[in-house]
């Protein structure tokens, strides 16, 4: 497969054109010929004008790559190696939603031909790829898996926002259901990447890796959540006790805040549910996930507490939200944790205002039915600085003075501000 690959005698796809797919398309199709499909027609219209509709690849990137972008199923019996990269949220139940997993399988099994490779990126529990995806496959291919096609798991490692752990400047895990297909994909990715690839000895492997990288950061995080509870109650600045622990050589340097996202809010709660099946009860994982999940509460509860301590009415107070995008300088707002934030301050009668220079406008009213204001106003009771945009961190004392009521109260989340802040009433995780 690897040198029909680059000899052009055999074509690659790309399923699913998000935050993942859209840039693995681009960067092969600088150097072979692409098939990138999403089922979204507007989606790719906007491709085909260079467009990214999430807002993290440049045009530019558009120039000199040899890709069809498509809607129709049909275009991929063109192609030979599919990389699968969909999304695989949970549901209201935080159970694993594998709908647009497995309706990728059944295209990609639909249009599946004898010798043809599909290599999966979404990240899944260990066992997915070749207990859930391979049947279904094998469904609609009428094909037997191994003998008369190949599969892989190579898990993504975007990080929406960062411009230097790129695809291209990553080491990237890859696996293969044989020792064949695994020299295969790992030549074939190894096109594109400037580090190379990790051999992992199976799909399991690979698969596991991957919901451990972001169940590690989740349970870590949640630890600094809870110390930060602790430490608000003993009246101490969580970041500066981190500062001082953090001269040690060996201290971890994790920092309290919301974790949101489509990855390390959501990728534990598969292995929750694949230990589940396995007959055990993850304790740590489901700890780190409650105290996490829990944090937008927290920090709604805390600034009604300190607004009512200022011998202020809360039924009508005035609240600032600043950000709303599950992470800094990006437009994502999928599992935001803000979105806790101004329902449950909207649940004690509460005015929340909420700006953000990045998400947009539809698209929060449209998933959370918060209306994003254009700027805000001034005599608020408090200001939450919920998202570290570049645009807020310079901020000074003045601008929330000036937008703040008398014992006004500024509560900045990652504490970006707590050496510049000296006459305002001031909090921190």
């Amino acid at each position: 497969m690897y040198n029909k690959i680059i000899r052009e005698k055999a074509t690659i796809s790309v399923i699913g054109l998000g935050y993942v797919g859209l840039p693995i398309a681009l960067e092969f199709a600088k150097r072979i010929r692409v098939i990138g499909f999403d089922i979204s027609e507007e989606r790719i219209e906007m491709m085909k004008n260079k467009i990214d509709p999430s807002k993290e690849v440049d045009a530019n990137e558009f120039d000199g790559t040899n890709i069809l972008f498509t809607s129709n199923a049909e275009d991929l019996k063109q192609a030979h190696f599919h990389i699968v990269a969909v999304p695989t949220p949970i549901n209201e139940h935080n159970q694993p939603d594998l709908r647009p997993l497995l309706g990728a399988c059944d295209t990609v099994g639909k249009i599946l031909k004898k010798d043809d490779y599909v290599v999966f990126e979404s990240t899944v529990y260990p066992g997915c790829t070749e207990e859930d995806c391979v049947p279904v496959l094998e469904k609609h291919s009428g094909l037997k898996f191994c003998e008369d096609f190949k599969v892989g798991y190579s898990p993504e490692r975007i990080n929406p926002g960062d411009k230097v752990n790129t695809l291209t400047t990553i080491t990237k895990v890859v696996s293969g259901c044989d020792e064949e297909s695994l020299d295969n994909i790992a030549k074939i990715y190894e096109i594109i990447l400037k580090n190379g690839t990790h051999r992992a000895s199976s799909i399991k492997v690979a698969e596991a890796a991957k919901i451990i990288e972001n169940t590690q950061r989740d349970v870590n995080i949640a630890l600094m959540n809870e110390l930060s509870i602790i430490f608000n109650k003993l009246n101490i600045n969580t970041f500066e006790v981190l500062e001082a622990a953090g001269t040690k050589w060996n201290f971890l340097k994790f920092t309290p805040g919301l974790v949101g996202g489509h990855c390390i809010g959501v990728d534990p709660y598969y292995l929750v549910h694949k230990a589940k099946e396995l007959g055990y009860h993850p304790h740590i994982i489901n700890s780190g996930r409650f105290v996490n999940d829990s944090m937008g509460g927290y920090v709604a509860k805390q600034t009604v507490k300190m607004i009512a301590a200022q011998d202020k009415h809360i039924l009508n107070a005035k609240v600032l939200v600043m950000g709303i995008t599950f992470k800094e300088n990006v437009s994502d707002i999928r599992n935001t944790k803000v979105a806790n934030i101004v329902k449950e301050l909207e649940s004690y009668k509460v005015i929340v205002d909420t700006i953000d220079p990045y998400a947009s406008k539809e698209e929060v009213k449209e998933e959370f039915d918060i209306i994003l204001k254009e700027k805000c106003e001034k005599d608020y009771d408090a200001i939450i600085v919920a998202v570290n945009h570049k645009e807020y961190s310079g901020l000074e004392e003045k601008f929330f003075k000036d937008k703040l009521n008398k014992n006004g109260i500024l509560y900045d989340i990652k504490g970006i501000y707590r050496d510049k802040i000296n006459n305002l009433i001031y909090m921190s995780l």
